[in-house]
């Protein structure tokens, strides 16, 4: 190895490490290295630690600068992603959570889902003259999410509806003879040349009317913070398509209709409460006296399903909203994070029911709510589905 090399490894190990005596590395740092290293120590270095050369102390002390300057330190030195995993460190180990009420800071930090859900647990100690620069930074983050998603949850949930409305016996002027001659290739008769319909695809009728409902029942208890987030973008997104009657509902021990809300996720959001029991029969039986029409209706329920209320009630809620004709759904979480932990013992009454339980990525919502609006098996991820053996 040349010594190049070899001093490259030892500053690497160094920083690592973390410059305690025993770290055997003996490399001194200087620079950039040094206030990097400052950097990291700030977070996870120890208060009585000392280094050679340099004393060494952990924390970002209690003021809001301090720690605004910490966080453009850290967006200097880092790449984005590694910066958002060391903001939730700091909010966590640091218990910098107060702090986010301070504008100097919000304005210096990198915003993500986990900001935002962190920012909606402090709205209701949060001072007049953050909470406007506090909506800055969550409609920043609703507006990326919706980029990212809005096209192609709207292009995938508008090709469910359009088979979902297909006519499987119309009268002869809503035949769709190109669906109709596709589907029955196999009838054909070379001797005659021709088809023979055995069976008939007709165009859905009243297309430009509601074909669908759907109702988003979402779990507000603080550990779904993330979950409120997605499910409020996606229930913007599902709002603004005209064959969608979509409607949000929030709930912990009490219930809170938010689709008057829905032109604008950010009001969304700000209406929440993060944190609090939980009461699903409650919500559930709110959602259900709301379906008009159940053979159109799918019910998305959002929650790590630790309930609160009457669970037998609970169940017998989810099949009786399953015996209308209605689709349900039930959703660990709706978040990158994979499943929280969850009540396997309610996941596996669900399953039991015909509603398995299973977590679910933004990016495969839409893949779930096109295979509930055409009431075909929805594509629950083997090994986030919930069920008497599921790991927690």
């Amino acid at each position: 190895m040349t010594d190049d090399a070899a001093g490259e490894r030892l500053r690497r190990w160094r920083l690592v490490l973390g410059g305690d005596t025993a770290d055997g590395t003996g490399h001194a740092l200087s620079g950039q290295d040094a206030a990097l290293d400052d950097a990291l120590t700030a977070l996870y270095g120890k208060d009585d630690t000392p280094t050679t050369g340099r004393e060494r102390a952990g924390g970002l002390g209690a003021s809001a600068p301090s720690v605004a300057r910490w966080l453009g330190d850290i967006r200097t030195y880092f790449p984005t992603s590694v910066v958002q995993v060391m903001q939730r460190d700091a909010i966590d180990r640091l218990g910098l959570g107060t702090l986010l009420l301070e504008p100097e800071m919000l304005e210096a930090v990198e915003a993500d889902v986990h900001l935002v859900g962190t920012l909606l647990s402090l709205t209701k100690a949060m001072p007049e003259t953050t909470r406007e620069t506090a909506r800055q930074v969550v409609r920043k983050v609703v507006e990326d999410l919706e980029r990212r998603l809005a096209t192609r949850t709207r292009a995938t949930l508008t090709g469910a509806l359009d088979r979902s409305a297909r006519v499987r016996r119309p009268r002869h002027h809503d035949i769709d003879w190109n669906r109709t001659v596709a589907a029955n290739l196999r009838h054909y008769l070379p001797e005659h040349g021709t088809v023979v319909p055995e069976r008939l695809v007709g165009h859905g009728r009243a297309s430009r009317s509601v074909k669908k409902e759907v109702v988003l029942c979402v779990d507000q208890s603080g550990s779904m913070a993330s979950s409120v987030v997605y499910a409020s973008v996606f229930g913007a997104v599902l709002a603004s398509m005209r064959a969608v009657a979509t409607r949000l509902v929030v709930f912990d021990t009490e219930v809170v209709d938010l689709t008057e809300r829905l032109d604008d996720p950010v009001d969304v959001l700000f209406a929440t409460r993060l944190g609090g029991g939980t009461d699903i029969n409650r919500a559930l039986a709110y959602c259900q006296s709301r379906i008009t029409r159940p053979a159109d209706t799918v019910v998305v329920l959002i929650s790590d399903l630790y309930e609160g209320g009457i669970r037998d009630e609970m169940l017998k809620r989810v099949a009786a909203i399953k015996a209308s004709g209605a689709q349900f759904v039930s959703l660990l979480a709706l978040s990158d994070e994979g499943a929280p932990a969850y009540d396997r013992e309610h996941a596996a009454a669900l399953a039991a029911l015909g509603a398995p339980a299973f977590a679910c990525t933004p990016d495969l919502f839409p893949e779930v709510m096109a295979a509930a609006i055409e009431k075909r098996p929805l594509p629950a991820p083997d090994a986030g589905t919930a069920g008497p053996d599921s790991p927690r």
